[in-house]
């Protein structure tokens, strides 16, 4: 799409950007000497199209009112080949931030750009890229990241992506990166104020304003606390680095707003309460420091604007899961950042949020819980969380009255609700038509959430292991809350993908601080296993996950360890048999765990478990790669070891281990097919 320059001015005024149009090639004209102290976070810029990009940064002042700044935009990184400059305002309005849309850029394009204040400190010198034209046949590649929690952890995958990005092909370098939420925690542990978890070092990150306390955490509830937060995620060098090397593309997970939180409701463990305030202040902070094309309340170029809302409770909710309290209505709507982007002729990318419309959860009716001892070993049984996933749609608008585990009945208490949503109804009609009217090869769905059902076969324990014995042919779902335990929804938008006979759809997601691979399928056994596209999840940057977490929880006498570690004689550490089990069911953990023989154990795999997936760790940080043309996806999973502390090399330090899943683009009526290679390393147990 080609806009004029009227058009532009009114796109760059939604967006609350100022703008730059390019024109005349020539010199710099600027007394720019860089001084980085005078813009502590950095430069950025974000969601590039074909002939236009967002840039950014924060110039904080003393004083109030409004300064400006200059922006320049060359095809030089000396700048002697400017093609645009323009006033960049900052104020105290916006936290001193500004966001400049830069227009009539050349598809494809390498850009450099920097900000000037009046007195000629100048920013660093960042790199931009645009987006090729719609009808471009060239590759398309890209990062996807998510889950950094500079408060325990440091950012060596940063380090690691720029290093090898700077040493690559031109036409193997990165276009641009994803970012798939939780860019920031918001709950925020001060050094000195209880340990840190496991053998993490805190580092400081801020001190909250007017904060709430949540055991050992510090939560926001104001803009400036939200604002101290991003500050200090900003302030970590390598991702400013990786920030001023590639535009980013961002949708947000749940630590952007609040730890477990729905629509605009706060909750953390113990505390559950109406913020319409509160996520009205998240989403301004996000505006802030994001450059992104979601449109600002104000509609001006400087600054978000006033949403007047009042933390009211929630008493009613629509079918589609929406909240229909007014406050909470306008304080999700104060910024809608679901969206879609095009880059030439194979990729259509299309964001979602799934957090802001959700609706209520389905599987927090305690009743349930009276029906087995799963809990003590996080097992729960699948038909039944789908029964209660589908409310009164399931089995065809015949739900069961009761539910029934061993002989043991309860009332289904959702027998009268719709179904789960976490699209809710008016962002998953937005989705599905873009993804029905896609013209790209690849049609990618950037997820916050996971997508891949994760189960188990505990009919297979060992005799006596639990109090009941877990019935024949039915399977165990061990993790909820995310699109593997949302069975309806997941299951329209695949019988879509099938009955249009869409091909090229993949999803790719963060927030599990774990690697999965594998296939896009509504159903699995006993139901009919029917891949419709791919599916894959990357590890996070640094935030602590389910790996780590098991070596220090699960004690040595636990047992239920052998389903989750295996500890090898002479190892360093245990090793994660989660992923077996997660792969290949319970019967090669407890192998694994008493001969230690891989092919031993995984003689005992039972296919019905997980067909749908080809890899999982469930202890992986790093990043993962894409490169789509007209033949193929290649997905690459970049492992590091655990980022506790900064790595003392330009490289980011040592790899764990590098696999690529690589996949044809299969016709109409096929079933895509993964290919798997480890290319460096050892990923244990994830095969």
């Amino acid at each position: 799409m080609t806009l004029n320059r009227r058009e532009f001015v009114q796109l760059a005024a939604a967006m609350g950007a100022s703008l730059a149009w390019s024109g005349r090639v020539h010199a710099s004209r600027t007394n720019w000497r860089e001084n980085r102290q005078y813009y502590p976070e950095g430069v950025a810029s974000g969601d590039p199209d074909s002939n236009s990009v967002i840039l950014w940064t924060r110039r904080p002042y003393q004083s109030e009112g409004r300064k400006v700044l200059i922006v320049e935009v060359a095809e030089d990184e000396a700048f002697r080949r400017v093609v645009a400059t323009a006033p960049a305002p900052v104020s105290s309005a916006s936290d001193w931030t500004t966001r400049v849309l830069v227009g009539k850029l050349k598809p494809a394009h390498v850009y450099w750009y920097r900000f000037t204040d009046s007195e000629g400190n100048g920013s660093r010198v960042g790199r931009t890229k645009t987006a090729p034209n719609a009808n471009d046949a060239r590759p398309v590649n890209f990062a996807f990241v998510s889950c950094q929690d500079v408060n325990e952890s440091k950012l060596n995958g940063y380090r690691r992506m720029i290093f090898e990005d700077e040493r690559a092909q031109p036409r193997d370098q990165l276009d641009f990166v994803l970012h798939l939420g939780d860019f920031i925690y918001e709950v925020v542990q001060y050094p000195g104020e209880g340990k840190p978890r496991f053998d993490r070092k805190l580092y400081e990150v801020a001190r909250i304003p007017d904060s709430l306390k949540v055991r050992t955490y510090h939560l926001p509830t104001t803009l400036e606390g939200y604002r101290a937060v991003w500050k200090g995620f900003l302030a970590d060098p390598d991702l400013q680095d990786a920030r001023a090397r590639w535009p980013f593309v961002c949708t947000w997970d749940n630590h952007e707003f609040s730890w477990q939180g729905w629509q605009s409701i706060l909750k953390a463990p113990s505390i559950e309460q109406p913020a319409q305030t509160i996520k009205v202040a998240a989403n301004q902070a996000w505006f802030e420091n994001i450059p992104a094309r979601v449109k600002a309340p104000s509609g001006s170029f400087e600054e978000f604007g006033s949403v007047p809302v009042k933390n009211v409770k929630i008493e009613k909710f629509a079918d589609d899961g929406l909240g229909l309290e007014p406050n909470n209505i306008a304080a999700i709507n104060s910024l809608i950042i679901y969206r879609a982007l095009r880059y030439g002729r194979h990729l259509d990318l299309l964001l979602t949020d799934e957090r802001s419309y959700r609706g209520p959860n389905p599987f927090e009716e305690s009743s349930t819980d009276k029906l087995a001892d799963w809990a003590d070993y996080g097992m729960f049984p699948d038909d039944l969380l789908q029964a209660l996933d589908g409310g009164r749609a399931y089995n065809g608008g015949n739900p069961p009255v009761e539910l029934e585990f061993n002989g043991t009945k309860v009332p289904n208490p959702n027998k009268d609700k719709p179904p789960q949503t976490i699209l809710g109804g008016t962002q998953k009609a937005w989705f599905k038509d873009r993804l029905r009217n896609s013209g790209a090869t690849w049609k990618i769905w950037g997820s916050s959430q996971c997508t891949l059902e994760q189960r188990a076969d505990p009919e297979n324990f060992p005799a006596g292991l639990t109090k009941q014995k877990w019935p024949a042919g039915r399977f165990a779902n061990v993790q909820g809350g995310d699109f593997g335990s949302a069975w309806v929804e997941r299951g329209e938008i695949y019988d879509l993908v099938r009955d249009a006979k869409i091909t090229g759809f993949a999803i790719v997601s963060g927030d599990l601080h774990s690697f999965w691979a594998g296939y896009a399928s509504a159903q699995l056994p006993p139901g009919k296993f029917e891949p419709i596209g791919l599916s894959f999840t990357g590890g996070s940057m640094s935030s602590v996950g389910g790996g780590e977490a098991n070596e220090y929880v699960i004690k040595k006498d636990d047992k239920f360890r052998p389903l989750y570690l295996a500890d090898k004689p002479g190892a360093a550490r245990p090793e994660s048999t989660y992923n077996m089990m997660l792969r290949h069911g319970v019967r090669p953990c407890f192998e694994y765990g008493k001969s230690f023989d891989r092919a031993k154990a995984l003689a005992l795999s039972n296919p019905d478990v997980a067909p749908h997936l080809k890899f999982v760790d469930i202890g992986g940080h790093g990043y993962a790669t894409v490169r789509v043309d007209g033949q193929e996806m290649r997905t690459e999973f970049v492992c590091i070891p655990r980022p506790i502390a900064r790595a003392a090399t330009p490289d980011g330090g040592p790899l764990r281990y590098r696999i690529v899943h690589t996949a044809k683009l299969w016709r109409p009526g096929e079933q895509p097919q993964l290919v798997q290679q480890v290319l460096e390393g050892d990923p244990g147990l994830g095969l």
